[in-house]
């Protein structure tokens, strides 16, 4: 029995359920503004007690978590849908000038962390959600191109992509009809782990006003919110916090579960 991959799954179904619920119930409005009711504790009424407008923080939580699953899945789908060509096109033609652009191009924007590019961006767009989620997915382009090229090279040497040139397969072929799904499980691995760090990376840009703008709750800036006011009311950083650590863990408990699950060879090794 993989624990890892049990208690991953839990966690995030539990951060996804939460999501998918808030898109037709929360507890209170996530917008509605209470003074008299502000900074009340946890409570029968206010489960993870009120912030500094009296707003709801159980209902916060909750919308807040379909904002950081929302940025960081198109984030990563960004990453993907452009990284793994271009990982296959550099593998198929190592050692050209193609793959050294490619792969150079790459490092270059490598060289730039998610939150260098999204100031870039934001300074010429403005803040906001759909700028923190193309910050996010450019960085994650050079991630999905490194990880395919580095696997798809070992195959391109085996005996079944030779048999499949002589029979007269084209590059573009071979790459999607037999290296592809030869590297899918390492990539849904990839894939797990980057999920997570684009939460992260969307709770930090939120956090230094760059991610999703208000009304729209974030984790992220639950925790800009609350950083004056942690001496008399710590529930306002420690609940965001605790959703961000919730949600974090079980994508990386997923991420290595997935890992043990698809490879047969640590299987083997731990059977």
């Amino acid at each position: 029995m993989n624990r890892n991959l049990i208690l991953g799954a839990a966690l995030s179904s539990l951060v996804l359920l939460a999501a998918l619920v808030s898109f037709v119930w929360t507890p209170f409005n996530h917008a509605a503004l209470d003074i008299p009711a502000k900074l009340q504790p946890p409570n029968a009424q206010h489960w993870f007690g009120t912030d500094h407008f009296g707003r709801d923080m159980f209902s916060m939580i909750m919308v807040g978590a379909r904002t950081s699953i929302a940025v960081a899945l198109v984030a990563v789908g960004i990453g993907m849908v452009l990284g793994i060509p271009m990982g296959l096109t550099a593998a198929a033609r190592k050692g050209s000038w193609l793959d050294e652009f490619i792969m150079r191009g790459n490092d270059v924007v490598f060289a730039f962390p998610s939150l260098v590019i999204a100031i870039l961006i934001t300074a010429v767009f403005g803040a906001g959600a759909i700028n923190a989620i193309i910050a996010i997915g450019i960085f994650n382009i050079p991630v999905f191109a490194r990880i395919t090229r580095g696997a798809a090279l070992s195959l391109w040497e085996r005996e079944f992509i030779l048999a499949a040139r002589v029979s007269g397969k084209g590059i573009a072929r071979i790459s999607a009809e037999h290296i592809l799904p030869n590297v899918a499980n390492l990539l849904i691995v990839q894939g797990t782990i980057q999920f997570s760090l684009g939460i992260l990376a969307e709770a930090g840009l939120s956090y230094v006003g760059l991610g999703a703008q208000p009304p729209t709750p974030s984790w992220g800036r639950m925790l800009a919110d609350a950083q004056t006011m942690v001496s008399f009311a710590p529930h306002l950083a420690l609940i965001p916090g605790v959703a961000i650590i919730v949600t974090v863990l079980g994508l990386n408990l997923l991420g290595d579960g997935l890992r043990d699950w698809l490879d047969p060879r640590i299987r083997v090794a731990r059977a």
